[in-house]
Protein backbone atom coordinates (compact mmCIF):
# COMPACT_ATOMS: atom_id res chain seq x y z
CA UNK A 1 0.00 0.00 0.00
CA UNK A 2 3.16 2.09 0.99
CA UNK A 3 4.49 1.76 -2.19
CA UNK A 4 1.13 2.51 -4.35
CA UNK A 5 1.20 6.00 -2.81
CA UNK A 6 4.55 6.45 -3.04
CA UNK A 7 4.12 5.65 -7.29
CA UNK A 8 0.92 7.85 -7.30
CA UNK A 9 3.07 10.76 -5.68
CA UNK A 10 5.49 10.52 -8.09
CA UNK A 11 3.26 10.13 -10.80
CA UNK A 12 1.08 13.60 -9.73
CA UNK A 13 4.98 15.41 -9.33
CA UNK A 14 5.67 14.16 -12.87
CA UNK A 15 2.20 15.08 -14.10
CA UNK A 16 2.71 18.69 -12.42
CA UNK A 17 6.12 19.58 -13.77
CA UNK A 18 4.99 18.78 -17.63
CA UNK A 19 1.83 20.73 -16.56
CA UNK A 20 4.24 23.83 -15.68
CA UNK A 21 6.30 23.47 -18.32
CA UNK A 22 3.84 23.60 -20.74
CA UNK A 23 2.25 26.56 -19.04
CA UNK A 24 5.87 28.07 -18.84
CA UNK A 25 6.57 27.45 -22.23
CA UNK A 26 3.54 27.15 -24.41
CA UNK A 27 1.13 28.85 -22.63
CA UNK A 28 2.11 31.97 -21.00
CA UNK A 29 3.50 33.02 -23.78
CA UNK A 30 0.27 32.32 -26.10
CA UNK A 31 -1.49 34.52 -23.80
CA UNK A 32 0.65 37.33 -23.42
CA UNK A 33 0.92 37.37 -26.94
CA UNK A 34 -2.71 37.31 -27.40
CA UNK A 35 -3.23 40.44 -25.38
CA UNK A 36 -0.51 42.14 -26.82
CA UNK A 37 -2.29 41.47 -30.08
CA UNK A 38 -5.29 43.10 -28.34
CA UNK A 39 -2.89 45.84 -27.24
CA UNK A 40 -2.26 46.42 -31.13
CA UNK A 41 -5.75 46.12 -32.44
CA UNK A 42 -6.86 48.50 -29.47
CA UNK A 43 -4.65 51.44 -30.36
CA UNK A 44 -5.48 50.98 -33.57
CA UNK A 45 -8.97 52.00 -33.28
CA UNK A 46 -8.37 54.99 -30.97
CA UNK A 47 -6.42 55.83 -34.05
CA UNK A 48 -9.44 55.75 -36.64
CA UNK A 49 -11.85 56.92 -33.96
CA UNK A 50 -9.75 60.26 -33.51
CA UNK A 51 -8.95 60.11 -37.46
CA UNK A 52 -11.74 59.44 -38.78
CA UNK A 53 -10.90 61.16 -42.05
CA UNK A 54 -8.00 58.18 -42.35
CA UNK A 55 -10.68 55.33 -42.41
CA UNK A 56 -11.00 53.43 -45.58
CA UNK A 57 -14.03 53.86 -48.05
CA UNK A 58 -15.19 51.45 -50.43
CA UNK A 59 -13.33 48.42 -50.70
CA UNK A 60 -9.86 49.82 -49.99
CA UNK A 61 -7.60 48.57 -46.75
CA UNK A 62 -5.84 51.25 -44.79
CA UNK A 63 -3.05 49.52 -43.33
CA UNK A 64 -0.78 51.56 -40.14
CA UNK A 65 2.48 49.68 -38.70
CA UNK A 66 3.18 49.32 -35.26
CA UNK A 67 6.05 51.85 -35.71
CA UNK A 68 3.43 54.40 -36.48
CA UNK A 69 1.10 53.63 -33.43
CA UNK A 70 4.23 54.31 -31.47
CA UNK A 71 5.31 57.16 -33.09
CA UNK A 72 1.96 59.02 -32.16
CA UNK A 73 2.01 57.46 -28.65
CA UNK A 74 -1.20 55.33 -28.89
CA UNK A 75 1.22 52.53 -27.76
CA UNK A 76 3.68 52.86 -25.23
CA UNK A 77 4.39 49.04 -23.84
CA UNK A 78 7.00 47.30 -25.66
CA UNK A 79 6.16 43.74 -27.22
CA UNK A 80 8.87 41.21 -27.15
CA UNK A 81 9.54 37.66 -28.12
CA UNK A 82 9.39 34.95 -25.53
CA UNK A 83 11.84 34.58 -23.29
CA UNK A 84 14.39 37.84 -25.38
CA UNK A 85 15.08 40.69 -24.80
CA UNK A 86 14.35 41.43 -29.02
CA UNK A 87 11.18 43.33 -29.80
CA UNK A 88 8.45 42.14 -31.73
CA UNK A 89 8.58 43.75 -35.57
CA UNK A 90 7.92 47.37 -35.28
CA UNK A 91 7.56 47.27 -39.24
CA UNK A 92 6.06 44.54 -40.32
CA UNK A 93 3.56 44.46 -37.81
CA UNK A 94 0.34 46.06 -38.61
CA UNK A 95 -3.04 46.55 -38.39
CA UNK A 96 -5.67 46.90 -41.64
CA UNK A 97 -8.94 48.06 -41.45
CA UNK A 98 -11.73 47.34 -44.15
CA UNK A 99 -15.36 48.30 -44.67
CA UNK A 100 -17.53 45.19 -44.42
CA UNK A 101 -21.72 45.72 -44.26
CA UNK A 102 -21.25 49.01 -42.90
CA UNK A 103 -18.90 48.58 -40.24
CA UNK A 104 -15.40 48.26 -40.04
CA UNK A 105 -13.07 45.73 -39.78
CA UNK A 106 -9.76 45.08 -37.68
CA UNK A 107 -7.12 42.49 -39.17
CA UNK A 108 -4.56 42.77 -36.54
CA UNK A 109 -0.71 40.95 -37.75
CA UNK A 110 1.67 40.76 -34.87
CA UNK A 111 5.15 39.54 -35.77
CA UNK A 112 7.21 38.58 -32.96
CA UNK A 113 9.79 36.05 -34.52
CA UNK A 114 8.90 32.62 -33.23
CA UNK A 115 4.79 34.19 -32.95
CA UNK A 116 2.88 35.58 -35.16
CA UNK A 117 -0.47 36.65 -36.16
CA UNK A 118 -2.79 33.58 -37.88
CA UNK A 119 -4.15 36.35 -40.31
CA UNK A 120 -3.40 36.41 -43.93
CA UNK A 121 -0.36 38.45 -44.16
CA UNK A 122 1.48 37.19 -47.63
CA UNK A 123 0.63 39.08 -50.85
CA UNK A 124 -0.15 37.03 -53.85
CA UNK A 125 1.73 34.77 -55.72
CA UNK A 126 2.89 36.14 -59.52
CA UNK A 127 3.67 34.19 -62.30
CA UNK A 128 5.33 36.16 -65.05
CA UNK A 129 5.67 34.86 -68.71
CA UNK A 130 8.64 34.30 -69.93
CA UNK A 131 12.34 34.33 -67.88
CA UNK A 132 12.88 36.37 -65.01
CA UNK A 133 15.84 37.41 -66.96
CA UNK A 134 15.84 38.53 -70.41
CA UNK A 135 19.05 39.28 -72.23
CA UNK A 136 18.75 41.26 -75.31
CA UNK A 137 20.92 42.97 -78.11
CA UNK A 138 21.61 47.00 -78.49
CA UNK A 139 18.86 48.34 -80.33
CA UNK A 140 16.68 45.02 -80.02
CA UNK A 141 13.24 45.22 -79.37
CA UNK A 142 11.89 44.81 -75.85
CA UNK A 143 8.67 43.22 -75.99
CA UNK A 144 6.83 42.88 -72.68
CA UNK A 145 5.67 39.00 -71.77
CA UNK A 146 3.46 40.51 -69.10
CA UNK A 147 2.05 38.23 -66.35
CA UNK A 148 0.65 34.59 -66.54
CA UNK A 149 -1.43 34.63 -63.43
CA UNK A 150 -1.90 35.95 -59.85
CA UNK A 151 -3.05 33.63 -57.31
CA UNK A 152 -3.73 34.16 -53.34
CA UNK A 153 -4.07 31.62 -50.58
CA UNK A 154 -7.07 33.50 -49.51
CA UNK A 155 -8.48 34.77 -52.15
CA UNK A 156 -7.98 32.56 -54.55
CA UNK A 157 -7.33 33.77 -58.80
CA UNK A 158 -6.92 37.79 -59.25
CA UNK A 159 -6.94 39.54 -62.11
CA UNK A 160 -3.44 39.71 -64.14
CA UNK A 161 -4.75 42.68 -65.43
CA UNK A 162 -5.12 44.41 -62.39
CA UNK A 163 -1.10 43.82 -61.80
CA UNK A 164 0.63 47.27 -62.19
CA UNK A 165 3.85 47.07 -64.54
CA UNK A 166 6.59 49.46 -63.58
CA UNK A 167 10.09 50.02 -65.21
CA UNK A 168 11.19 51.05 -68.78
CA UNK A 169 13.86 49.70 -71.39
CA UNK A 170 16.15 51.17 -73.60
CA UNK A 171 17.55 48.99 -75.78
CA UNK A 172 19.72 51.66 -77.56
CA UNK A 173 22.22 51.91 -74.48
CA UNK A 174 23.71 48.75 -72.68
CA UNK A 175 22.73 48.33 -69.12
CA UNK A 176 20.67 46.15 -66.93
CA UNK A 177 17.08 47.15 -66.73
CA UNK A 178 14.41 46.49 -63.53
CA UNK A 179 10.88 45.77 -64.43
CA UNK A 180 8.26 45.79 -61.14
CA UNK A 181 4.92 43.35 -61.44
CA UNK A 182 3.03 44.76 -58.61
CA UNK A 183 -0.05 43.04 -57.09
CA UNK A 184 -2.26 42.80 -54.00
CA UNK A 185 -4.66 40.81 -52.47
CA UNK A 186 -8.36 42.18 -51.02
CA UNK A 187 -6.39 42.58 -47.31
CA UNK A 188 -3.96 44.51 -49.75
CA UNK A 189 -1.17 42.36 -48.83
CA UNK A 190 1.54 43.37 -51.38
CA UNK A 191 3.92 41.65 -53.34
CA UNK A 192 6.31 42.73 -55.81
CA UNK A 193 8.20 40.51 -58.44
CA UNK A 194 11.13 41.36 -60.49
CA UNK A 195 12.04 40.78 -64.00
CA UNK A 196 16.00 41.68 -64.88
CA UNK A 197 16.34 42.83 -68.75
CA UNK A 198 19.86 42.87 -70.01
CA UNK A 199 20.64 44.83 -73.28
CA UNK A 200 24.07 43.91 -73.95
CA UNK A 201 26.05 43.63 -77.17
CA UNK A 202 26.44 40.05 -78.88
CA UNK A 203 29.75 39.65 -80.35
CA UNK A 204 28.64 38.56 -83.82
CA UNK A 205 26.32 42.03 -83.72
CA UNK A 206 29.82 43.96 -83.43
CA UNK A 207 31.65 42.30 -86.27
CA UNK A 208 28.65 42.28 -88.61
CA UNK A 209 28.35 45.73 -88.26
CA UNK A 210 32.32 46.27 -88.46
CA UNK A 211 32.74 44.08 -91.72
CA UNK A 212 29.92 45.44 -93.34
CA UNK A 213 28.57 41.90 -95.32
CA UNK A 214 32.64 41.40 -95.96
CA UNK A 215 33.81 37.70 -94.14
CA UNK A 216 37.02 38.64 -92.23
CA UNK A 217 39.00 41.70 -91.18
CA UNK A 218 42.10 43.18 -93.56
CA UNK A 219 44.99 45.34 -93.28
CA UNK A 220 45.70 46.03 -89.38
CA UNK A 221 42.55 47.36 -88.01
CA UNK A 222 42.48 48.80 -84.21
CA UNK A 223 39.10 47.75 -83.14
CA UNK A 224 39.15 43.84 -83.67
CA UNK A 225 40.83 43.41 -80.24
CA UNK A 226 39.35 41.08 -77.08
CA UNK A 227 40.44 39.74 -73.77
CA UNK A 228 39.30 35.79 -73.02
CA UNK A 229 40.79 33.81 -70.54
CA UNK A 230 43.36 36.56 -69.62
CA UNK A 231 44.97 36.60 -73.25
CA UNK A 232 44.79 38.79 -75.66
CA UNK A 233 43.10 37.94 -79.32
CA UNK A 234 42.13 39.04 -82.49
CA UNK A 235 39.19 38.88 -84.69
CA UNK A 236 39.84 37.11 -87.87
CA UNK A 237 36.13 37.45 -88.97
CA UNK A 238 32.67 35.22 -88.82
CA UNK A 239 32.09 31.56 -90.12
CA UNK A 240 28.76 30.30 -92.11
CA UNK A 241 27.26 30.32 -88.62
CA UNK A 242 28.01 33.60 -87.50
CA UNK A 243 30.27 32.31 -84.62
CA UNK A 244 33.75 34.25 -84.23
CA UNK A 245 36.54 33.45 -85.28
CA UNK A 246 39.29 34.48 -83.03
CA UNK A 247 43.36 33.78 -82.93
CA UNK A 248 46.11 34.76 -80.22
CA UNK A 249 48.02 37.90 -80.55
CA UNK A 250 50.92 36.64 -80.49
CA UNK A 251 52.94 33.21 -80.49
CA UNK A 252 52.18 31.86 -77.00
CA UNK A 253 55.04 29.03 -77.59
CA UNK A 254 57.50 27.42 -79.75
CA UNK A 255 56.74 24.11 -80.94
CA UNK A 256 57.44 21.60 -83.60
CA UNK A 257 54.89 21.88 -86.50
CA UNK A 258 54.37 17.69 -86.27
CA UNK A 259 53.56 18.20 -82.40
CA UNK A 260 51.27 21.19 -82.71
CA UNK A 261 47.78 19.82 -82.12
CA UNK A 262 49.41 17.43 -79.46
CA UNK A 263 50.48 20.67 -77.33
CA UNK A 264 46.93 22.54 -78.69
CA UNK A 265 45.30 19.78 -77.04
CA UNK A 266 47.17 18.49 -74.40
CA UNK A 267 48.58 21.51 -73.08
CA UNK A 268 47.55 24.61 -74.08
CA UNK A 269 43.79 24.01 -73.86
CA UNK A 270 44.08 23.02 -70.43
CA UNK A 271 45.07 26.61 -69.89
CA UNK A 272 42.17 28.37 -70.82
CA UNK A 273 39.71 29.11 -67.85
CA UNK A 274 36.29 27.01 -67.51
CA UNK A 275 33.99 29.94 -68.38
CA UNK A 276 35.90 30.43 -72.07
CA UNK A 277 36.18 27.44 -72.72
CA UNK A 278 31.70 27.46 -72.89
CA UNK A 279 32.49 30.04 -75.44
CA UNK A 280 33.97 28.25 -77.76
CA UNK A 281 32.86 26.00 -79.96
CA UNK A 282 34.17 22.48 -82.08
CA UNK A 283 35.18 23.58 -85.91
CA UNK A 284 36.55 22.01 -89.01
CA UNK A 285 40.00 24.06 -89.42
CA UNK A 286 41.63 24.25 -92.75
CA UNK A 287 44.84 22.27 -92.95
CA UNK A 288 45.45 21.40 -96.85
CA UNK A 289 48.84 20.52 -98.43
CA UNK A 290 49.79 23.25 -100.84
CA UNK A 291 53.05 23.59 -102.52
CA UNK A 292 54.90 26.63 -103.21
CA UNK A 293 52.99 27.52 -106.44
CA UNK A 294 49.98 28.08 -104.17
CA UNK A 295 50.71 29.89 -101.64
CA UNK A 296 48.39 32.93 -102.46
CA UNK A 297 45.62 30.79 -102.53
CA UNK A 298 42.65 31.99 -100.33
CA UNK A 299 40.41 28.55 -100.52
CA UNK A 300 40.79 25.73 -98.70
CA UNK A 301 39.79 22.05 -99.65
CA UNK A 302 40.82 19.86 -96.54
CA UNK A 303 40.04 19.94 -92.87
CA UNK A 304 40.78 19.06 -90.08
CA UNK A 305 38.42 17.02 -87.82
CA UNK A 306 36.15 18.91 -85.20
CA UNK A 307 38.26 20.64 -82.44
CA UNK A 308 38.39 23.53 -80.47
CA UNK A 309 41.55 24.86 -80.83
CA UNK A 310 43.91 24.63 -84.36
CA UNK A 311 46.21 27.45 -85.99
CA UNK A 312 45.70 29.56 -88.86
CA UNK A 313 46.40 28.36 -92.37
CA UNK A 314 47.70 29.86 -95.11
CA UNK A 315 44.52 31.19 -97.46
CA UNK A 316 43.30 32.77 -93.49
CA UNK A 317 46.59 34.66 -93.98
CA UNK A 318 46.14 35.48 -97.71
CA UNK A 319 42.43 36.80 -96.69
CA UNK A 320 43.99 39.42 -94.37
CA UNK A 321 45.89 41.11 -96.59
CA UNK A 322 45.45 44.56 -97.21
CA UNK A 323 48.54 46.80 -99.31
CA UNK A 324 51.33 45.93 -97.10
CA UNK A 325 49.34 45.40 -93.83
CA UNK A 326 48.11 42.24 -92.47
CA UNK A 327 47.16 41.84 -88.71
CA UNK A 328 47.40 37.78 -89.31
CA UNK A 329 51.37 38.28 -89.81
CA UNK A 330 53.30 37.98 -86.85
CA UNK A 331 56.49 39.66 -85.81
CA UNK A 332 58.10 36.36 -84.86
CA UNK A 333 58.21 33.31 -87.29
CA UNK A 334 54.92 31.30 -86.77
CA UNK A 335 53.46 28.08 -88.27
CA UNK A 336 50.99 28.35 -90.34
CA UNK A 337 48.39 24.84 -90.58
CA UNK A 338 49.56 23.83 -93.96
CA UNK A 339 52.34 20.98 -95.15
CA UNK A 340 54.56 21.40 -98.13
CA UNK A 341 55.35 17.51 -97.86
CA UNK A 342 55.71 15.26 -94.50
CA UNK A 343 59.18 17.18 -94.10
CA UNK A 344 58.39 20.38 -94.55
CA UNK A 345 55.63 23.18 -93.46
CA UNK A 346 54.85 26.77 -94.01
CA UNK A 347 55.34 29.76 -91.26
CA UNK A 348 54.85 33.35 -91.68
CA UNK A 349 55.80 36.58 -90.26
CA UNK A 350 55.40 40.34 -91.04
CA UNK A 351 58.88 40.63 -92.92
CA UNK A 352 61.46 38.06 -94.28
CA UNK A 353 64.82 39.52 -94.92
CA UNK A 354 67.71 38.74 -97.71
CA UNK A 355 66.87 35.96 -100.38
CA UNK A 356 63.79 35.78 -99.04
CA UNK A 357 62.54 39.54 -98.52
CA UNK A 358 58.55 40.09 -99.81
CA UNK A 359 57.53 36.63 -99.34
CA UNK A 360 54.49 35.85 -97.33
CA UNK A 361 55.82 32.30 -95.97
CA UNK A 362 58.73 30.03 -95.99
CA UNK A 363 58.70 26.40 -95.72
CA UNK A 364 60.49 24.27 -92.75
CA UNK A 365 61.04 21.22 -90.84
CA UNK A 366 57.98 19.97 -89.53
CA UNK A 367 60.94 19.04 -86.44
CA UNK A 368 62.30 22.40 -85.84
CA UNK A 369 60.29 24.88 -83.08
CA UNK A 370 58.22 28.32 -84.36
CA UNK A 371 55.93 29.78 -83.06
CA UNK A 372 52.28 28.64 -82.20
CA UNK A 373 49.61 31.09 -82.31
CA UNK A 374 46.31 29.49 -81.33
CA UNK A 375 43.16 29.93 -83.62
CA UNK A 376 39.41 28.83 -82.32
CA UNK A 377 35.72 29.66 -82.74
CA UNK A 378 33.65 31.75 -80.03
CA UNK A 379 30.52 31.38 -79.80
CA UNK A 380 28.47 34.63 -81.99
CA UNK A 381 25.96 34.83 -79.16
CA UNK A 382 28.45 35.42 -76.35
CA UNK A 383 27.16 39.12 -74.32
CA UNK A 384 30.31 41.36 -74.57
CA UNK A 385 30.22 42.91 -70.63
CA UNK A 386 32.52 46.13 -71.60
CA UNK A 387 35.66 46.99 -73.52
CA UNK A 388 35.69 49.32 -77.17
CA UNK A 389 37.75 46.26 -79.21
CA UNK A 390 40.85 48.41 -79.30
CA UNK A 391 44.03 46.80 -78.04
CA UNK A 392 44.26 49.26 -74.61
CA UNK A 393 40.34 48.31 -73.87
CA UNK A 394 40.09 45.18 -75.84
CA UNK A 395 36.26 43.57 -75.74
CA UNK A 396 35.72 41.35 -72.68
CA UNK A 397 33.46 38.96 -71.73
CA UNK A 398 31.72 36.80 -68.29
CA UNK A 399 35.18 35.07 -67.89
CA UNK A 400 36.60 37.78 -66.39
CA UNK A 401 37.12 37.89 -62.62
CA UNK A 402 39.62 40.50 -61.27
CA UNK A 403 41.50 39.51 -57.87
CA UNK A 404 39.91 41.55 -54.94
CA UNK A 405 42.48 43.77 -52.75
CA UNK A 406 43.89 41.61 -49.86
CA UNK A 407 43.13 38.33 -51.54
CA UNK A 408 45.59 35.61 -52.61
CA UNK A 409 47.71 35.60 -55.69
CA UNK A 410 47.44 32.01 -55.54
CA UNK A 411 43.71 32.25 -56.39
CA UNK A 412 44.35 33.77 -59.76
CA UNK A 413 44.86 33.01 -63.26
CA UNK A 414 47.29 31.89 -65.59
CA UNK A 415 47.70 35.01 -68.50
CA UNK A 416 47.06 37.40 -65.36
CA UNK A 417 50.14 40.07 -64.93
CA UNK A 418 51.82 41.03 -61.88
CA UNK A 419 54.33 43.67 -61.25
CA UNK A 420 57.13 43.01 -58.28
CA UNK A 421 59.16 45.48 -57.27
CA UNK A 422 59.63 47.14 -60.83
CA UNK A 423 59.37 44.17 -62.70
CA UNK A 424 56.59 42.80 -64.93
CA UNK A 425 55.83 39.02 -64.48
CA UNK A 426 53.13 36.68 -65.94
CA UNK A 427 50.97 33.75 -64.36
CA UNK A 428 52.19 30.72 -65.74
CA UNK A 429 50.05 28.25 -63.35
CA UNK A 430 48.78 28.20 -59.80
CA UNK A 431 51.04 25.02 -58.48
CA UNK A 432 50.17 22.50 -56.00
CA UNK A 433 52.10 23.64 -52.81
CA UNK A 434 49.95 27.16 -53.27
CA UNK A 435 52.86 28.97 -55.09
CA UNK A 436 52.37 30.92 -58.03
CA UNK A 437 54.82 30.23 -61.23
CA UNK A 438 55.64 33.51 -63.12
CA UNK A 439 57.27 34.45 -66.20
CA UNK A 440 59.21 37.63 -66.58
CA UNK A 441 57.56 39.41 -69.37
CA UNK A 442 60.88 41.36 -70.67
CA UNK A 443 64.53 39.88 -71.33
CA UNK A 444 66.63 41.02 -68.66
CA UNK A 445 69.63 42.26 -70.39
CA UNK A 446 71.57 41.37 -73.41
CA UNK A 447 73.74 38.57 -72.21
CA UNK A 448 75.51 40.61 -69.56
CA UNK A 449 78.05 38.50 -68.06
CA UNK A 450 76.79 35.01 -68.51
CA UNK A 451 78.87 32.12 -69.44
CA UNK A 452 79.99 32.19 -73.13
CA UNK A 453 80.84 29.24 -75.03
CA UNK A 454 84.71 28.74 -76.64
CA UNK A 455 84.76 25.03 -76.79
CA UNK A 456 83.70 23.64 -79.63
CA UNK A 457 83.02 19.60 -77.75
CA UNK A 458 80.75 21.61 -75.26
CA UNK A 459 77.29 19.44 -74.31
CA UNK A 460 75.44 22.46 -73.03
CA UNK A 461 73.35 21.40 -69.96
CA UNK A 462 70.87 23.50 -67.89
CA UNK A 463 72.44 22.77 -64.24
CA UNK A 464 71.60 25.14 -61.55
CA UNK A 465 74.13 23.49 -59.25
CA UNK A 466 77.08 23.86 -61.90
CA UNK A 467 78.96 27.10 -61.67
CA UNK A 468 79.84 27.17 -65.44
CA UNK A 469 76.32 26.78 -66.56
CA UNK A 470 74.06 29.57 -67.66
CA UNK A 471 71.43 28.04 -65.06
CA UNK A 472 73.94 28.66 -62.09
CA UNK A 473 74.21 32.27 -63.45
CA UNK A 474 70.24 32.78 -63.58
CA UNK A 475 69.73 31.28 -59.83
CA UNK A 476 73.10 33.28 -58.20
CA UNK A 477 73.75 36.40 -59.60
CA UNK A 478 70.37 37.71 -61.19
CA UNK A 479 69.40 38.83 -58.02
CA UNK A 480 71.77 41.68 -58.48
CA UNK A 481 68.89 43.17 -60.93
CA UNK A 482 66.09 41.49 -59.56
CA UNK A 483 64.48 41.69 -56.46
CA UNK A 484 63.61 38.01 -55.30
CA UNK A 485 62.16 38.64 -51.67
CA UNK A 486 58.58 37.56 -52.63
CA UNK A 487 59.49 34.07 -54.03
CA UNK A 488 60.86 31.06 -52.96
CA UNK A 489 63.33 28.24 -54.20
CA UNK A 490 61.36 25.53 -55.93
CA UNK A 491 61.97 22.31 -57.51
CA UNK A 492 62.10 22.50 -61.34
CA UNK A 493 62.36 20.27 -64.09
CA UNK A 494 64.89 20.14 -67.24
CA UNK A 495 64.08 18.15 -70.14
CA UNK A 496 67.23 16.34 -71.70
CA UNK A 497 67.09 15.46 -75.04
CA UNK A 498 68.70 13.35 -77.50
CA UNK A 499 69.21 16.01 -80.37
CA UNK A 500 66.84 18.00 -81.16
CA UNK A 501 64.42 19.42 -78.62
CA UNK A 502 61.06 17.69 -79.34
CA UNK A 503 57.81 18.01 -77.59
CA UNK A 504 57.67 15.31 -75.46
CA UNK A 505 60.60 13.52 -76.60
CA UNK A 506 62.96 14.16 -74.00
CA UNK A 507 65.12 11.01 -72.97
CA UNK A 508 65.21 12.38 -69.34
CA UNK A 509 64.62 15.04 -66.61
CA UNK A 510 66.74 16.53 -64.07
CA UNK A 511 65.29 17.72 -60.91
CA UNK A 512 66.80 20.76 -58.89
CA UNK A 513 66.01 23.33 -56.61
CA UNK A 514 66.41 27.16 -57.79
CA UNK A 515 64.61 30.56 -56.99
CA UNK A 516 64.98 31.54 -60.79
CA UNK A 517 65.22 29.73 -63.99
CA UNK A 518 65.01 30.03 -67.87
CA UNK A 519 61.47 29.35 -69.42
CA UNK A 520 60.79 25.98 -70.93
CA UNK A 521 60.21 26.49 -74.57
CA UNK A 522 57.08 24.57 -74.54
CA UNK A 523 55.23 26.53 -71.70
CA UNK A 524 53.07 29.27 -71.54
CA UNK A 525 54.53 32.43 -72.87
CA UNK A 526 57.50 31.51 -73.70
CA UNK A 527 57.64 32.61 -76.86
CA UNK A 528 59.06 35.67 -77.87
CA UNK A 529 56.57 38.72 -77.09
CA UNK A 530 55.69 40.64 -80.44
CA UNK A 531 54.98 44.12 -78.49
CA UNK A 532 58.44 44.16 -77.40
CA UNK A 533 61.95 44.81 -79.51
CA UNK A 534 63.39 41.40 -79.46
CA UNK A 535 65.68 40.25 -76.79
CA UNK A 536 67.67 36.82 -77.06
CA UNK A 537 67.31 34.69 -74.46
CA UNK A 538 67.94 30.93 -72.44
CA UNK A 539 65.35 28.23 -72.07
CA UNK A 540 66.28 25.49 -69.87
CA UNK A 541 65.72 22.90 -72.65
CA UNK A 542 69.02 21.03 -72.77
CA UNK A 543 70.15 18.09 -75.62
CA UNK A 544 72.83 15.44 -74.92
CA UNK A 545 73.85 16.71 -78.75
CA UNK A 546 77.22 19.17 -78.98
CA UNK A 547 76.31 22.86 -78.66
CA UNK A 548 72.75 22.16 -78.78
CA UNK A 549 70.06 24.12 -76.16
CA UNK A 550 67.61 26.08 -76.39
CA UNK A 551 67.68 29.42 -77.27
CA UNK A 552 65.28 32.25 -78.31
CA UNK A 553 67.78 34.64 -81.06
CA UNK A 554 67.16 38.39 -81.24
CA UNK A 555 64.84 38.24 -83.85
CA UNK A 556 62.41 36.94 -81.82
CA UNK A 557 62.63 32.87 -82.99
CA UNK A 558 64.34 29.55 -81.36
CA UNK A 559 67.40 28.98 -82.33
CA UNK A 560 67.59 25.62 -84.76
CA UNK A 561 70.86 24.85 -85.06
CA UNK A 562 74.25 24.60 -83.43
CA UNK A 563 75.13 27.61 -80.93
CA UNK A 564 78.30 29.55 -82.35
CA UNK A 565 81.59 29.46 -80.04
CA UNK A 566 81.34 33.11 -79.14
CA UNK A 567 77.45 33.90 -78.51
CA UNK A 568 75.88 35.23 -75.68
CA UNK A 569 72.36 35.42 -74.97
CA UNK A 570 70.14 37.17 -72.43
CA UNK A 571 67.76 36.12 -69.89
CA UNK A 572 63.94 35.65 -69.65
CA UNK A 573 63.13 34.17 -65.81
CA UNK A 574 60.98 32.18 -64.30
CA UNK A 575 60.12 32.25 -60.59
CA UNK A 576 57.63 31.04 -58.01
CA UNK A 577 55.48 33.80 -55.70
CA UNK A 578 55.48 32.73 -52.08
CA UNK A 579 51.78 31.54 -51.44
CA UNK A 580 51.07 33.96 -48.84
CA UNK A 581 51.53 36.86 -51.16
CA UNK A 582 48.63 39.22 -51.56
CA UNK A 583 47.34 41.58 -54.03
CA UNK A 584 46.97 45.43 -52.93
CA UNK A 585 45.93 47.02 -56.00
CA UNK A 586 45.49 46.26 -59.95
CA UNK A 587 43.57 44.14 -62.10
CA UNK A 588 45.75 41.79 -63.66
CA UNK A 589 46.19 43.52 -67.12
CA UNK A 590 49.29 44.14 -68.87
CA UNK A 591 48.69 48.16 -68.26
CA UNK A 592 46.91 47.60 -64.84
CA UNK A 593 48.88 44.85 -63.29
CA UNK A 594 48.40 43.41 -59.86
CA UNK A 595 50.97 44.78 -57.55
CA UNK A 596 51.68 42.35 -54.69
CA UNK A 597 52.74 42.63 -51.42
Amino acid sequence: MEKKIIRNIKILVVVALVAAFVWYIVISPMITFRKNEESLENAARRYFEINKDKLPTGERVKTISLKELYNDAYLKEDFYAPYSKKSCSITNSWVKVRRENNDYKYYVYLDCGILNSKIDHDGPDIKLNGEDVITLGIDEEYKEPGVKSVIDNNDGKLKVSDVTIKGNVDTSKIGSYEIQYIAFDKLSNKTVVTREVKVVKKIKSVVKKDLNNATNYTGDPQNNYILLSNMLFRIFGLDEDDNVIIVADQDIANVNHDKIDKWLDDYYYKHLNSKAKKMLVESKFCNMDISDSTLDTVQCNSYTKAKKVYIPSVAEVNKAQAGDKNFMKTSTMSWVANKKSSKEAYLTRKYFIGNEQGKSFLAYDVSENYGVRPMMIMKGNTDIIGGDGSSLNPYYFEDINVGAVESLVNERRTGEYIKDHGVLWRIIDIMDDGTTKVISVSTLGYGLDSPKIYDANDIIKYNPENKDSVAYYINNNLSEYVDTSNFVNHEIEVPIYKDKIIYEKEIKTKKYKAKLSAPNMYEMFSAQSQEESSRSYWLLNSSNSERIAGIITDIGVPLNEKIGLHDSYGFRLVGYLKKDKVISNGEGTYYYPYIIK
